[in-house]
């Protein structure tokens, strides 16, 4: 019986071991590379919260990034000094402008608001499929961008907010990295993520079977709404600063890049995808960086780590449609299962 409960478990347990085992190994390097290691492990806690809707329903979503955004300033709002928030929105409400959070409700709140923004816009939108639920998603995404974008009493507009307190450091990125692993392993091996993965790969027969799909759709809709929003969190209190600017197209094309290379299939291909691209893009970095040779600098093209990246995406959708990882969790390496 523990045997069967370990080999169950391995997925998650595989998967914890590479996160912590990334932090370990960065924890000891220079402080730029600790950064980007704690942005790749940002990014690896949004890939996976893109998972839990994309990867179980089979709708490809453009619109987690809004979620990010929400949890974002909604987070700014609450644990930013009052005495920085009289200087960059002076018109705040009261009640928010002398609100101080610690960092963990600030983090905590949200999540949670994100995933309401989640269950608000996704009563209607899990009603569709196809093609049709991908480009209501992406309007999520240009609305939350618009009105957050102009919304200049509570989110200073195009300005950005600063002053933000930045405790988003590297094991505390690993922590909640491994928390939202978690949290999708436990739910893609629930009931309704089995009913929902069945709608997946036949809608018709899936309905036909009594399965509720729009109240499964929205339950991983909000899950992932959640963890939208603590990558969201965890990315302002990161750079220290808030700006609608960074959640929007750029976000949107690396996020779901990195779902798709790794494969939508699988929670593994999520971790591997947003790994395998923050040291594929941060090879790229240093490639249009340059080296001295001479004193010349050899560099790449500016943009040209943008351009591999979508080539890199093509590929694998013509070649490899299951990603780095086909479709499959990490398996049992201790032989068959008897």
């Amino acid at each position: 019986m523990g045997r069967d409960l370990l080999r169950r478990l391995w997925p998650l347990i595989a998967l914890v071991v590479i996160v912590l085992a990334v932090a370990l190994v960065f924890s000891f390097a220079p402080a730029v590379p600790q950064r980007r290691a704690t942005q790749a492990l940002i990014n690896l806690i949004a890939v996976v919260g893109l998972y839990v809707f994309v990867g179980n329903s089979g709708v490809l979503s453009f619109g987690n990034v809004a979620f990010m955004a929400v949890g974002a300033y909604v987070s700014a709002l609450l644990t930013m000094k009052a005495a920085a928030k009289s200087v960059f929105l002076p018109d705040l409400p009261s009640f928010i402008a002398a609100a101080e959070w610690p960092n963990l409700p600030g983090a905590m709140a949200g999540g949670v608001a994100a995933a309401l923004l989640a269950l608000v816009v996704g009563w209607p939108l899990m009603r569709l499929s196809g093609i049709s639920a991908s480009i209501a998603t992406f309007a999520v995404l240009v609305v939350t961008y618009v009105v957050l974008g102009n919304w200049t009493t509570v989110t200073g507009g195009q300005n950005s907010l600063m002053g933000l307190p930045i405790y988003a450091g590297l094991w505390t990125a690993a922590t909640w990295a491994v928390a939202a692993i978690a949290i999708a392993f436990a739910y893609q091996e629930t009931r309704s993520a089995l009913l929902l993965r069945a709608s997946r790969e036949d809608e018709a027969a899936a309905a036909a079977s009594g399965v509720h799909m729009v109240r499964h759709r929205l339950i991983a809709f909000v899950i992932s709404g959640f963890l939208s929003g603590i990558a969201g969190v965890l990315l302002a209190h990161f750079l220290g600063t808030v700006r609608v600017e960074t959640f929007y197209l750029d976000l949107t094309f690396l996020i779901v890049a990195m779902l798709v290379i790794g494969g939508m299939g699988s929670l593994s291909g999520a971790v591997a995808g947003a790994l395998v691209i923050a040291a594929l893009t941060e090879l790229l970095r240093q490639a249009e960086v340059g080296v001295d040779v001479g004193g010349v600098t050899l560099a790449a093209p500016a943009g040209l780590g943008d351009a591999i990246l979508a080539l890199i995406m093509l590929l694998i959708i013509l070649f490899r449609p299951k990603g780095i990882a086909g479709g499959r969790e990490i398996s049992w390496p201790f032989g068959r299962h008897e």
